[in-house]
Order: structure tokens, then C-alpha cells, then sequence
């Protein structure tokens, strides 16, 4: 297992960009150091950060500009919850839009529309930070800052609404900046750098990783896992997806990931199953990689393994139970059956129990939408988004703590067609049409 927690600039096979940009650096911060009037940081206060983003915005000297951007992005990292929680309060408010010009831009553009006013109301309706963003982005660890601070005001912007302005000119940022043309799919095996494989097990969200011999087990001749990168966080994937090669449909998760399962040769292998999917970053939620993840994968494993036929997920089901619990079933099943069914999953379960949970799920997976006419499952609304289309329930599939809570138990095949994957996702998102198989849509009968 290979060692490579260097920086990109520091690394002795850094590339001739990353040398010069180190030799930029070098330079902008000695001439940063010269400059007088420039706001001194104090470790760890929000209102210095702030100071020092007010000065980033007017500045003109690009070496200096870098270094200075480089010592905001090291300064926010530094902050803590209640100092971080003041600063971006500070780029919500004191960074924000100048509601005079938008007003005196328009008005303009009213009287005269030519290009030049239609550029002034453009300049106008942009936020001052929005430019500050792109400056810091410049700095080495500038991107990977703006994700987190990104991530920070998600996380804060339900008890605090000002910041959703924030939110919005960082999303629209992230969605150049993360532009599929950006990202780099690479598979992900045991000879990957260290930090690589330890971010694996930091970020698995949908079925636990249990140390190096957990991740070992899932990084083996008959399991893959590929990821996406981006080149200014390249050690750091933003979304994996882990896959295990089989000769057959699966009906549960655990042989899947079990360590005591036997290894199978790739080539005597038929079956792809994409079992666990994870976005790494809270940051760059709302910025879509998964679909073009499975849609990639799926096309390489092709070319690779001739043997390769069936290609389908093994998905948990995660408002299910929620919904359960949450809606009223009167129309669905008897008062009786509906309060056995929203009971916690117990060992033993009665035989009209589960075909009544199996029958509910149906009915959610195929006919419970958003008002936009789109599945209410999230990973529902993922894959079939994708161009994929619901195969088969497994009862008992998932019967970890999760599982039970959120599933009832119950996973979902996800099947993708290849010469189909287009069609079904232009008939999902133009006709609302969700594709299913025969037995699934039998549950419903």
C-alpha cells in the first residue's frame, strides 16, 4: 500500500504548473509581507478574516493577491464554531448586493437597453463575494476551503436563514468548477496512496467500513471501487462507488461485504452490483457526480470483462419506514395491519406482515412522488434519474440497525439496461414514467 500524503506543490514529482505556482507563492508572500495598510490576522478572530477578505477583494498585486488568499483559506480552518459562525454571517451581510445599484442598473437598462447597461445590471445583481470567492479558489487549498466552508453553511442555514444567499453563489460557482469536464474517474485498489484508502473508510456512508481488512475484503479481484476526482483536491475522492462482481443477482447485503465470503476469479463473473454509493463532501451537495459515476463505471466494466451482462444495484430503500410511520395507509391496508407494520422489525415477523411491507413498498417506490412528479425516494429518484429501472424488492435483505430503521429490511435492485439507460431517463423526467419489472409491479395486484 503506497504512501503519498505529499502536497501537490512540495511533492518531488510535482507537476511544471505546481512548481511555478509554488514559485508565485514564494514571491506574493514576501512582497505581501513588505505592504503597509494590509490587515495583520489575528489567530483564530472572525473580524480579522473578514478584514483581510475586504482587502483580497480590492487588491491588485497577483503574487501578493495568492499568498494572501492562500493565508485566508489557512486562517477559516483556524476558526472556531462561534468565530466561524461570525464570519460567515459577515459574508452574508457585509458582502452581499448593493440593492440601490440593481435598482439604478435597471433602471438605466429600462431607459437605454443596450449591452453596456445590460452588463452594468449583470455586475450589479453579482455579490461582491462571489469575487472574492474566485480569488481564494485561486490559493492551493482554495477550492477545498470554499467545499468546507460550504458544508459549514449548509449545516447552519435552518436555524440561520441569512446565510442561504451564501449558499446560492457558492452552489452556482461549484457547478462550473465541478463540471464533469473537470473530474477524473479512477479505480480505487489496495496499491492506492494511504490517505486515499483512508478517506474510504471516513466517508462510506451507506455500509460501514471496519478497518483495513474490511476495506481490504472490498478491494479484491471480485470488488471494485471507483471514484471521481478533481484536480485541485486530488488525494481526495468526491464521490465512490463500491461494486462487487457476481454470478448472480444478490438477495442481501452481507454476502456482499462479509469477509468470510470466497473470492471469485473476474472473468467467471456475470452480474455487476453497485451496492454502496457515497457522496464525500457535504459541501458539494446539489452538484450532480453519481449519475455520470454508475453511468461510466458501467461502460468500463463492459469493455473490461466480456463476461459482464446484468448490471444492477443493491439500494437501501431510507424514508420508507418514515413514511410508514408518517402517512396515513387507511386506503392501503386495514387499521389493524397498519399499526403492525409501522412496529419496529422484530426477529421473527408474520408472513402477512411481510408481504403487506412488501406490498407498501411497491406501492411507495412506484407511486409516492415529489410535487414535481418525481419519485420521493431519494435514491429512488438517483438511479431512476440515471436511466435505470426498478428490478426487484429483497425482503430481509438489510437487517443491520439502519436497515431495520429506515428499510424495514427491505433493498431494491436498481437495473441498468445499457441500451436502455437513455430512453428511461428521458421518458422519467419528460413523462414522469418510472420503468419497472413485471414482479415488482405484480406486488401491487
Amino acid at each position: 500500500m503506497a504512501d503519498n500524503t505529499a502536497s501537490p506543490l512540495t511533492s518531488p514529482t510535482a507537476s511544471p504548473f505546481h512548481r511555478a505556482l509554488k514559485s508565485v507563492l514564494s514571491v506574493g508572500r514576501e512582497l505581501l509581507a513588505k505592504q503597509k495598510g494590509v490587515p495583520k490576522l489575528v489567530a483564530g478572530s472572525a473580524e480579522s478574516l473578514t478584514a483581510l477578505c475586504q482587502e483580497l477583494l480590492n487588491h491588485r498585486g497577483e503574487a501578493s493577491g495568492l499568498a494572501l488568499a492562500e493565508e485566508i483559506a489557512a486562517a477559516y480552518s483556524e476558526l472556531g464554531e462561534a468565530q466561524k459562525l461570525q464570519f460567515l454571517l459577515s459574508l452574508a451581510n457585509d458582502f452581499t448586493v448593493d440593492p440601490q445599484g440593481v435598482v439604478e442598473s435597471a433602471a438605466r437598462y429600462r431607459d437605454d437597453p443596450s449591452q453596456d447597461n445590460l452588463e452594468q445590471i449583470a455586475h450589479a445583481v453579482e455579490a461582491p463575494r462571489k469575487k472574492l470567492f474566485r480569488r481564494i479558489n485561486m490559493a492551493p487549498e482554495g477550492t477545498r476551503t470554499l467545499v468546507a466552508l460550504r458544508g459549514d453553511v449548509l449545516a447552519l442555514s435552518r436555524e440561520y436563514p441569512e446565510l442561504k444567499g451564501l449558499d446560492s453563489d457558492l452552489k452556482h460557482l461549484f457547478v462550473y468548477w465541478f463540471n464533469k469536464g473537470f473530474l477524473d474517474l479512477r479505480q480505487i485498489d489496495w496499491s492506492s496512496p494511504a490517505n486515499v484508502l483512508e478517506r474510504l473508510i471516513e466517508y462510506e456512508a451507506v455500509h460501514e467500513i471496519n478497518g483495513w481488512e474490511d476495506l481490504r475484503g472490498r478491494l479484491t479481484d471480485d470488488r471494485r471501487c471507483f471514484a471521481f476526482f478533481h484536480p485541485a483536491m486530488k488525494e481526495d475522492p468526491l464521490v465512490f462507488v463500491e461494486v462487487a462482481l457476481t454470478k448472480e443477482i444478490p438477495h442481501s447485503i452481507s454476502p456482499l461485504i462479509s469477509l468470510e465470503r470466497e473470492s471469485l476469479p473476474a472473468d467467471e463473473c456475470t452480474t455487476v452490483v453497485f451496492y454502496s454509493i457515497s457522496n464525500c463532501h457535504p459541501g458539494l451537495a446539489g452538484i450532480s457526480f453519481g449519475n455520470f459515476l454508475i453511468k461510466n463505471v458501467v461502460k468500463l466494466l463492459a469493455e473490461e470483462i466480456d463476461t459482464l451482462k446484468t448490471f444492477v444495484t443493491l439500494s437501501p430503500i431510507p424514508r420508507f419506514r418514515n413514511w410508514l410511520i408518517n402517512t396515513d395507509l387507511s386506503e392501503l391496508v386495514t387499521e389493524e395491519m397498519a399499526e403492525k407494520v409501522r412496529a419496529p422489525l422484530g426477529k421473527v415477523v408474520e408472513v402477512e406482515v411481510r408481504d403487506a411491507l412488501l406490498r407498501l413498498c411497491a406501492h411507495y417506490l412506484l407511486n409516492v412522488k415529489h410535487g414535481d412528479g418525481l419519485a420521493f425516494d431519494p435514491v429512488s429518484r438517483f438511479h431512476l434519474g440515471n436511466g435505470a429501472s426498478l428490478h426487484r424488492l429483497h425482503w430481509g435483505a438489510d437487517l443491520s440497525h439502519s436497515g431495520k430503521t429506515q428499510s424495514a429490511g427491505i433493498m431494491v435492485n436498481y437495473l441498468y439496461q445499457i441500451p436502455k439507460i437513455e430512453e428511461n431517463h428521458e421518458e422519467y423526467f419528460n413523462n414522469r414514467k418510472i420503468n419497472a419489472s413485471t414482479s415488482l409491479v405484480r406486488l401491487l395486484s
